[in-house]
């Protein structure tokens, strides 16, 4: 079902809803309220029960069990109008949804089955009781109860265990405030609905609030979390005419700032988009159950019209109407309702005590056909803990403890990863750190500040090149070759020390990739990193293609290309990795990245483990191998019995016994569960 973006005040707190206030889709588009669905399957099983206790199952008589009295035809006839329209009437629904879409699926199935159930049984108790026909007409109530009844159950149970908690647009909207601040030209400030702001407009963010649009700083400075946008640096430096991004969180300072974007021109909006677009063409991929149903309809539409004509040919009317209807019924898809539901029950119970959380089944059918694996480097393949590695003084007036001293005084306010690393390393080294004043930071250059009336900056490479800087590329690439990220100390034109940091590879990296090169799946690296260190971390797990200095948009455009050579698995974290998360044919959000990402997964991986990824595999691959067989036993019933009961072997005289009919139905249907149950998840050994 293709997703469609909602209007900012439509979006909700999911956590405050309620499972009765969700919906399901029934077929194509049609949903289905979780309440109603719920209400539905209860009200309907108490119908269902005094209509299987007066009717016949499949015109076999369960003496002493049946329940018969003068009028107790009419009674069922009442009762199975009442289940047929209350119960069955979301079916209908979702049969003319996928009519509509020319893909007849289990919807379809279903409706055909009762449809024809209902109206030869309406016939049936108007011919035995009004003109008393002989010999008697039997009914279908009881297939007619007992089907919308499973069918109910099994979307149930389908949709407690593997209903969204949220959706990624609604995740995006929460990382908008509810009103902003805006001043006008007299100073005046005067909050306004977010859904009213303006570009043009000078908005004030106050310490601590989310930032309300895409904006350019004006006065003041502080020190932004952009981590839930880009999901990469924890905390930026921002000072006059520095970009501002709707959502991410202003620090300790006073900003004040002139809106550049709003509504469909924002940042978040753009990624709304993609994740909208990325979802609706996702939508197109149909699951197994409902390919099943469809070629089972075809089947038992197929074989009903022909074997009406041709007992119709070789017999009369009263002979050719019952077989036909018998084959219409008889394709009731009683097992099919419960096979696919059951096993996802029970892979989702697995899969959630073994710390993955299961949110798109039709994603788990596809891991036969994954071809490659793009994941993030930072917080995927490594820690995302960086640890100081090489401390270098390039100064006659610096010792190397001075250069750190003068690196942490400058990354002092920031929580980023590599400046987190500095800290740290300052810290083990009993050093007194005092932050800088008057910080700017440089998008993509690196953090200015002054110490002592100095103006120094922890800069990157791009910065010295582009600055025109001497600095010695044999010892740059020297330490980047061991996948270290490195930052330089300057002041001025002077060159005065660099830090080398290196992250840590995850323990169960390695592992990862060596499993998916085993089943025939080609991983590839994504991170915006410079290339040396991306491919020195690649090249110690045995990866071997790497995409490096990648730019947030750049993900998705590669998700696309990708697929162009077959069906993707994408494991990321941050809001960046949203709409290739989406977009992909199996989107894995590890645990601790952002809301959005999460919300735009198929699966999640609540510890963050490399290992977890494999368990998923595992567990996909076994839950896709039960399902299979479940359907074979659900569909295997039908096709067997649909040309048996339009009489293909009358010419030997044979003809399905309906009790035989009925015992097999039965006894596929507890096959199905008992198989369902048996699913088992192995224990992957890590390093």
């Amino acid at each position: 079902m293709a997703a469609s973006a909602p209007d900012k005040s439509e979006h909700m707190d999911m956590s405050k809803m309620d499972m009765n206030d969700m919906d399901m889709d029934m077929g194509d588009g049609h949903m289905m309220h979780m309440g109603n669905l719920k209400r539905k399957f209860w009200v309907s099983l108490i119908l269902t029960i005094p209509v299987v206790l007066m009717s016949p199952m499949m015109g076999m008589h369960l003496v002493p069990t049946q329940w018969l009295f003068p009028g107790s035809d009419w009674v069922v006839a009442i009762l199975g109008t009442v289940l047929f329209f209350y119960g069955g009437g979301a079916f209908f629904s979702g049969a003319k949804a996928e009519i509509q879409m020319k893909r007849p699926a289990m919807m379809t199935l279903i409706a055909m089955g009762i449809g024809v159930a209902y109206i030869y049984s309406i016939y049936a108790v108007i011919a035995n009781n009004v003109y008393h026909v002989t010999p008697v007409v039997n009914n279908f109530f009881w297939e007619l109860s007992t089907l919308i009844v499973i069918m109910l159950l099994g979307h149930w149970i389908e949709m407690n265990t593997i209903m969204n908690a949220g959706s990624a647009v609604d995740a995006l909207g929460k990382l908008l405030p509810q009103e902003a601040h805006v001043q006008d030209d007299q100073g005046n400030i005067t909050d306004v609905q977010l859904s009213n702001l303006q570009v043009g407009q000078t908005v004030v963010i106050r310490a601590g609030e989310q930032i309300p649009a895409d904006a350019k700083i004006i006065s003041g400075t502080s020190a932004v979390n952009e981590s839930l946008v880009t999901g990469e640096s924890k905390a930026v430096n921002k000072t006059i005419d520095d970009d501002l991004i709707g959502g991410a969180v202003n620090g300790t300072g006073t900003l004040t700032a002139k809106v550049t974007g709003t509504g469909d021109s924002g940042y978040l909006a753009q990624v709304m988009k993609l994740i909208t677009d990325a979802k609706g063409a996702k939508s197109k991929a149909e699951n197994l159950a409902d390919r099943v149903a469809g070629w089972l309809f075809y089947a038992a539409l197929f074989v009903g019209i022909l074997a009406f004509v041709v007992w119709l040919t070789v017999g009369n009317l009263a002979t050719a109407l019952p077989v036909a209807v018998a084959v219409f019924v008889i394709a009731c898809p009683h097992a099919l309702g419960l096979a696919v539901p059951l096993v996802v029950s029970r892979s989702t119970a697995l899969a959630a005590q073994n710390g993955l959380l299961i949110r798109n089944r039709t994603a788990m059918e596809q891991v036969n056909q994954i071809k490659y694996a793009l994941m993030d480097k930072t917080g995927t393949l490594t820690m995302g803990e960086f640890k100081v590695n090489h401390l270098v003084s390039l100064s006659a007036d610096l010792d190397e403890q001075t250069v750190l001293q003068r690196l942490a005084d400058l990354e002092s306010g920031s929580s980023h990863p590599l400046a987190t690393g500095i800290l740290t390393a300052a810290k083990a080294k009993g050093l007194t750190v005092t932050a800088a004043t008057d910080t700017r930071q440089e998008t993509g250059m690196g953090q200015f500040g002054t110490i002592a009336g100095t103006t120094y900056g922890v800069v990157s490479v791009n910065y010295l090149e582009k600055k025109q800087l001497d600095y010695d590329h044999d010892q740059f690439s020297q330490f980047a070759a061991e996948g270290n990220s490195i930052s330089y100390l300057v002041a001025g034109d002077q060159v005065l020390g660099l830090v080398a940091q290196g992250d840590q590879i995850k323990p169960n990296a390695k592992m990862l990739i060596s499993s998916l090169k085993h089943q025939g799946i080609t991983p590839v690296m994504l991170t915006g990193d410079n290339q040396e260190t991306a491919n020195k971390v690649a090249a110690s797990i045995g990866i071997t293609e790497v995409q490096a200095r990648l730019l947030p948009e750049d993900k998705e455009r590669l998700v696309q290309e990708y697929q162009q050579k077959g069906k993707i698995l994408f494991i990321g974290d941050g809001v960046n990795d949203a709409p290739s998360l989406a977009r992909a044919d199996i989107g894995m959000a590890i645990g601790s990245g952002t809301d959005v990402a999460i919300e735009s997964a198929d699966i999640i991986l609540v510890s963050s483990d490399p290992a977890d990824v494999i368990q998923f595999l595992d567990l996909a691959r076994a839950t896709h191998r039960k399902m299979t067989e479940n359907l074979w036993w659900g569909a295997g019933y039908n096709l067997i019995a649909i040309p048996l009961a339009a009489g293909v072997l009358a010419p030997i005289g044979f003809i399905l016994n309906p009790m035989v009919g009925a015992i097999v139905m039965s006894l596929s249907t507890v096959i199905v569960a008992i198989n369902a149950m048996t699913l088992k998840l192995k224990t992957v050994a890590t390093d």
